[in-house]
């Protein structure tokens, strides 16, 4: 017989207040995420720069358009790989096993692209990341979700200073790789990003022995007789891409497409998956149902979103003014102004929602107001447009809706996917918020193709629009959704 969360018991229990009122082991999952951001968003704040900036540059000469599009595919196979890394937690390995290798991994791929000169480090220095930083988004936030029962009032303010631990990390990666790329090179900006995840590995080892038992339990575990069956998949699946890869059929230019299709794929893949199971009770399908809206809203939000990675670094390069008293600033420096407002509003968010307890909207509410807000942050570009440099406070501004929009759609997406979630595929579930994360990713680089510096009222006209829509059409629909939600809010 299945059962629900209702007879999950929670990991610790609500007396459990040893770090800000909050269970002790979300001090060691914010540390090791706080540092595996430092090294991801560090690289990351460099990378498109590195992909287009010319050989004299220090960078490889790729065409900006391409380099954008695939700084969003490799944003979105990134969340993509999120599905391995739950499913190997939820069927082989259990979730603190799985996240400690995939911290190996991101730490041999910061390596790579510090040591190897020029597309070949590249390629293996971003998909060692890619695979590891999915195997680790996935189950430490799984992790999180264990440490709380499903009417514990914390949940939110739980992921809200998990998700502050996140902005801390990409608050000095930036800081710190973009003044060694201006003053030293682009190779010794990844080579830091990897000794802040070796600081991190080595943090997260010596706590590892002290977490509960729940950390390590495989919820779902593969039956002997089935491991030669899936492993065959696996290498089927391999093989595959490796004759897409020599044929020509994936290539750069049509790899961002190539990423939503599959990210798109796996998703109805999985949701099939769930709805088929035995495993799955009554209320479980219902709130997956309930589910399915906050996860198109979700792709939305980051497609929006995640254009700081594209379109705003671009633009902080090529149309702000970084002049700061007679010294320009590294525009790598922009990736860290959304963190500093995180790391002061998160706190602010967590207090709020734990004073209002049961009085504080509904998960779809937060997720309709994080997207009104999303689609006003893009319309507030339209003043800006036409000629001559934009002023660096207009764009702090800007990007300060980028973060109240964030505080109210990503770590309340995280917790209500956990709460959403069936028992028997409670990581894998955290994966497919992941993908949808991975669609919207791999969209923002997309479209940040159709930018054009020459005409910008429509495209700032276009998206702000489309997020404002799809916001109050959400809000529309929430009363159903909570109804499916079954309890869940």
């Amino acid at each position: 017989m299945s059962t629900t969360h209702l007879a999950d018991p929670p990991a610790t229990t609500p007396g459990d207040t040893s770090f800000f009122g909050h269970p002790k082991m979300l001090a060691s999952l914010f540390s090791v995420e706080m540092w595996e951001r430092f090294s991801f968003y560090g690289m990351q704040g460099i990378l498109l720069y590195y992909m287009y900036f010319t050989a004299e540059q220090g960078g490889l000469g790729i065409d900006l358009g391409l380099a954008t599009s695939l700084v969003g595919a490799y944003g979105g196979g990134v969340y993509l790989s999120t599905i391995l890394g739950a499913w190997l937690a939820d069927r082989l390995f259990g979730s603190e096993r799985v996240l400690f290798g995939s911290a190996v991994l991101i730490m041999a791929g910061h390596i790579a692209l510090a040591l190897l000169p020029g597309i070949p480090g590249l390629v293996t220095g971003l998909v060692l990341v890619g695979i590891g930083s999915g195997g680790l988004k996935a189950n430490a936030t799984a992790l999180v979700g264990t440490l709380y029962g499903e009417k514990d009032d914390r949940r939110d303010a739980g992921f809200s200073i998990f998700y502050m631990g996140i902005n801390v990390g990409g608050l000095i990666g930036p800081l710190v790789t973009g003044w060694l790329q201006e003053s030293q090179g682009f190779h010794w900006g990844f080579g830091a990003a990897a000794v802040g995840m070796a600081i991190g590995l080595v943090i997260y080892t010596l706590g590892r022995n002290k977490l509960p038992e729940e950390a390590h339990r495989v919820p779902n575990p593969l039956p002997a007789s089935d491991r030669t069956k899936y492993g065959l998949i696996f290498l089927g699946i391999a093989a595959a891409i490796a004759i897409l890869l020599a044929t020509g059929a994936v290539n750069a230019c049509n790899l961002a497409i190539t990423m939503a299709y599959a990210a798109i794929g796996a998703s109805v893949v999985y949701f099939a998956l769930i709805f088929r199971s035995g495993k799955v009770s009554g209320i479980e399908r219902k709130r997956v149902v309930a589910f399915i809206p906050l996860y198109i809203a979700s792709a939305a939000f980051w497609a929006l979103f995640q254009q700081q990675f594209t379109f705003i670094a671009v633009y902080s390069e090529e149309k702000l003014d970084r002049n700061v008293f007679g010294w320009e600033m590294p525009a790598a420096w922009v990736q860290s102004i959304n963190p500093v407002f995180i790391i002061i509003f998160a706190g602010v968010m967590a207090a709020l929602w734990t004073k209002l307890g049961h009085r504080q909207p509904s998960s779809p509410l937060k997720f309709s107001i994080g997207l009104l807000v999303m689609g006003l942050a893009f319309l507030a570009f339209i003043p800006l447009a036409g000629g001559g440099k934009t002023p660096l406070l207009a764009l702090v501004g800007i990007l300060f809706l980028f973060t109240l929009a964030e505080l109210f759609l990503s770590p309340i997406g995280l917790s209500v996917t956990t709460k959403l979630a069936p028992q028997a595929f409670h990581t894998q579930m955290v994966a497919l918020f992941f993908l949808s994360v991975s669609l919207g990713t791999t969209l923002a680089g997309m479209l940040a193709g159709l930018y054009n510096p020459q005409d910008e009222l429509p495209y700032f006209l276009g998206i702000g629009i489309t997020g404002v829509v799809l916001a109050f059409g959400l809000a529309a629909a929430s009363p159903a959704i909570k109804k499916l939600m079954s309890g869940v809010r």
